[in-house]
């Protein structure tokens, strides 16, 4: 019996995995995302699909740890002070989203028909925006550092908090036959110094536990205890917020800021990554399983009309209030398309009123079954979006196209080498005209002093406006060898009087800039690479002029080889290296 037992548990392992395998994969590759992937395999094997997987209740349990893991790894990135530069949308943006998005929610319910008490709930918990699907879609864009991805943490921190008052005015809705006043009130009292005390635990045990145990963990020198010590901290944290009666991922995502300036904090980050990144998936497999077809089928109308009505006002509250809070269109438009849908914590507060007798068992699977099919519906609302949403222009404010420039030196691209090259002949005062097509560089550089024009190099115009005709030397610096061959090619044919000096990518790069006739080019390691060769020489015992020897015996051949692929090709070069050193032998090709 115990080995049908391990191996029937096995099996789920195995759908889970094969399912997440399968489907990930082939939803990337068609360019609807991870999320939609794991949602879509969760549906297949479930109870309501192939039925592979019959309890994904349990599944859905363990798997909200990745939720928790995920907001540990938050917390991490969130120093106390950069947390408390976002108080103002954690707190102002946030409840004003909350209020605003909750009483037009109650409305919708209205609406449908539905009690105040029950148009409330469901309102509220569609309000509780999807931290794990808002979360892997930012992560996926990139978006998590950047400004508008920062208000949108903020904003789902403030919901996760959101999650114990909205319980207590469950208990508050609850019929009064449940228990006595005075009960109730004692109780309730109870329960918020019970969270208090977990709250004042944690931080205590962050501020003066923590540190000290990780430093001991690590001059033992046993990576598996340190990885054991990591998720004992993010799990260990949960279990105390939940003992309070409060969110789990909220104690880990404290849990993750009391660390946030641990000198552990990179390492606690890479032993969490991988159970993360794999109960994450296993969070949305079991989102996707809890979809209940039959509910669907026998509720479309109800359903399918509550979804859309609930994701449509929600988007246009959220848009209302982000513009009310001075964001751009785009950025408003973004944060109504990605949190226009309900949240994990909505299964909690259904599964508090249903137990509270607030709402009835056909409510619960109703809006349950809207919640999941919201979540679903998300990442492919998202997709849709990025492929018809205009691409955001760049502002030109304060850039000044090149026009009529005249100068002894003109440099193009004033990227790292850029800057560097140009540097001589600036110290040396000669008049210089610098154009790039990068705005942001621009207006980077503009801070440092230097004056950048706008303007594309591959451009003849461009090159005749930036005062190439008359230049005595133009330098080439881009990062782009088709674009700086294209450019040393046109410039030899107009503008002969220049020399012309270019910065080339590879050999394979040398040997087409050769065939333009360029003064003087340079391959743009290959300096930094012989500077560095060079102190290895000295570091290994050899003398100054050793060293030195060396070095241009080295440059001599490198420039034989060069002479050889010019004329016979790339074999022709390697065939001199034969028969001699390792050292000489080993020079690749794209050096």
């Amino acid at each position: 019996m115990a080995v049908e037992g391990s191996a029937s548990d096995l099996l789920k392992v195995v759908t889970l995995l094969g399912a997440a395998v399968v489907a990930v994969p082939l939803f990337k590759r068609m360019g609807l995302g991870s999320v939609l992937g794991y949602l879509a395999a969760g549906l297949a094997i479930g109870p309501f699909g192939m039925g592979l997987i019959s309890d994904p209740a349990t599944i859905l349990h363990t798997a909200e740890l990745g939720v928790v893991m995920y907001l540990f790894v938050i917390g991490l990135e969130m120093q106390p002070s950069h947390l408390w530069s976002l108080r103002k949308a954690i707190f102002g943006l946030g409840s004003l989203q909350v209020v605003v998005c909750g009483i037009l929610l109650t409305c919708v319910g209205l609406a449908f028909g539905f009690p105040l008490g029950v148009s409330f709930v469901s309102a509220m918990g569609f309000v509780l925006t999807s931290t794990a699907v808002v979360m892997q879609l930012l992560g996926e864009r990139g978006d998590m550092a950047q400004p508008r991805g920062q208000k949108i943490v903020a904003i789902l921190l403030f919901e996760d908090l959101l999650i114990v008052p909205l319980l207590a005015v469950v208990a508050f809705m609850a019929p009064p036959d449940l228990g006595g006043a005075v009960a109730a009130e004692g109780s309730r009292w109870a329960s918020v110094g019970l969270a208090l005390g977990a709250v004042v635990a944690l931080v205590a045990a962050g501020v003066w536990l923590l540190n000290p145990l990780f430093r001991i963990l690590a001059n033992a020198k046993a990576r598996e205890v340190m990885t054991a010590a990591a998720l004992l901290v993010v799990l260990g944290a949960a279990l105390l917020m939940q003992l309070g009666g409060l969110s789990m991922a909220m104690g880990a995502f404290l849990a993750g800021v009391l660390l946030s300036e641990s000198t552990f904090r990179h390492q606690l980050e890479a032993d969490i990554e991988p159970f993360r990144g794999l109960l994450l998936g296993l969070f949305f497999l079991s989102v996707g399983m809890s979809l209940d077809l039959a509910v669907v089928a026998q509720n479309w109308p109800l359903i399918v009309g509550g979804v859309l009505a609930m994701m449509v006002v929600k988007a246009l509250c959220i848009y209302g209030v982000a513009r009310f809070a001075r964001s751009s269109h785009a950025d408003a438009l973004d944060r109504a398309v990605l949190m226009a849908q309900g949240g994990e914590f909505a299964f909690v507060l259904f599964a508090a009123a249903l137990g509270a007798r607030v709402i009835d068992p056909i409510v619960n699977a109703n809006m349950t079954a809207i919640v999941v099919l919201s979540m679903a519906l998300t990442p492919l609302v998202v997709l849709v979006y990025q492929r018809i949403a205009p691409k955001p222009g760049v502002s030109m404010d304060g850039i000044e196209a090149v026009d009529g420039q005249a100068a002894s030196v003109l440099v193009i691209g004033f990227g790292r080498f850029g800057q560097i090259a140009s540097q001589g002949v600036i110290a040396r005062g000669a008049s210089i005209t610098i154009i790039d097509n990068n705005v942001q560089m621009i207006r980077d550089a503009e801070a440092y002093g230097f004056k950048v024009y706008y303007g594309d190099g591959c451009r003849a115009d461009v090159l005749h406006a930036a005062g190439a005709h008359s230049a005595q030397a133009i330098l080439v610096c881009l990062d782009n060898k088709e674009a700086a061959t294209r450019i040393a090619e046109q410039a030899r044919t107009d503008f002969p009087q220049a020399a012309l000096l270019v910065r080339a990518f590879d050999r394979e790069h040398v040997l087409e800039l050769r065939k333009a006739d360029v003064n003087y080019l340079v391959r743009e390691t290959f300096e930094s690479a012989m500077a560095m060769g060079h102190q290895a020489v000295l570091t290994m015992g050899a003398d100054e002029d050793e060293a030195q020897a060396v070095m241009d015996h080295l440059r001599q051949r490198d420039a034989e080889r060069m002479d050889l692929e010019a004329a016979g090709g790339m074999f022709a070069g390697r065939s001199l290296v034969l028969g001699r050193t390792l050292a000489d032998k080993a020079v690749p090709a794209d050096a």
